[in-house]
């Protein structure tokens, strides 16, 4: 990376911020260190950022861990309190680095939630998870709801929340698996897990041939429970409760607990709650 000045990023530079990361410093002393060596404050921070990345990438692979990928994202690097959908002005309501979460306002209107439930309660069946022993479905007791998927297009709500959503995080439309409407009644629930494919099951190559691993979930309220239902991440113990309208996106760069992306849908206590679910791959779904 060269700057205006010409100040380039050398292999030195970056073993040299690794060892003093290895050495206990923390991130502010060793950037004032290169700021009083005259590099650029933007040069400086880029440095280190790609370093301490690639050196924790390494390491984590050394420790057996899946390499990591590209992931979604959305840009939220200025904090900004509203991003562009497109066809719609969305709100930032939270925002989480590790695990990487998003919280969204106003990401569907009410048209489009009752919408979507009005088309989705004909083909309402048991829900069913990804077997992954076999790569096919199964009936899993962790999950007690309905519900349905909308082929990737298949009409004109379904492909309009899909280029935004595309918009939102900064990922094609095609790598995308179809919209999930899940019906959840009182006592329904989906308990704590992961929704990547684990590297390890004897079903998962079979799986990835339609689109490589999940790296991104985006979960979007419908209908509104009157108690209970929000997505829960229990190992950093937040709850995002189910407002109609808005959603919750989430990322995982690796397979692997690590990414601290374990959630679930808490047991609805009373009324129902309809939510959309839209599962990100890595490469086109097919």
């Amino acid at each position: 990376m060269t700057t205006k000045t010409q100040q380039q990023i050398t292999p030195e530079l970056r073993r040299w911020i690794v060892e003093q990361a290895q050495a206990g410093h923390s991130a502010e002393s060793v950037l004032q260190s290169m700021l009083a060596s005259g590099w650029q404050e933007e040069v400086a921070i880029e440095a280190m950022e790609t370093s301490l990345r690639s050196h924790l990438e390494a390491k984590a692979v050394a420790e057996g861990l899946p390499p990591s990928v590209p992931v979604p994202d959305p840009r939220l690097d200025d904090s900004p309190l509203y991003v562009d959908g497109g066809d719609r002005r969305v709100h930032i309501l939270q925002n989480m680095y590790n695990p990487r979460v998003v919280v969204f306002g106003n990401l569907l209107s009410d048209q489009e939630c009752d919408e979507l439930i009005a088309l989705a309660k004909p083909r309402l069946a048991r829900s069913l998870t990804v077997a992954t022993k076999t790569g096919g479905e199964e009936i899993n007791d962790d999950r007690t709801s309905s519900g349905m998927f909308f082929q990737r297009g298949e009409n004109d709500i379904v492909r309009r929340i899909e280029a935004r959503i595309a918009r939102l995080v900064n990922w094609p439309e095609e790598n995308g698996e179809g919209l999930q409407v899940l019906h959840y009644r009182p006592g329904a629930e989906y308990k704590p897990h992961y929704d990547y494919f684990d590297p390890k099951e004897p079903g998962t190559p079979t799986i990835l041939k339609r689109g490589g691993q999940r790296v991104a979930t985006l979960v979007m309220y419908l209908g509104e429970p009157e108690k209970g239902g929000g997505t829960t991440f229990p190992d950093v113990h937040l709850e995002v409760f189910p407002k109609r309208g808005h959603g919750v996106f989430f990322s995982y760069e690796r397979p692997h607990p690590s990414t601290r992306t374990l959630h679930g849908g808490a047991p609805v206590l009373a009324g129902e709650k309809w939510i959309a679910t839209k599962w990100l791959r890595e490469r086109r779904f097919e």
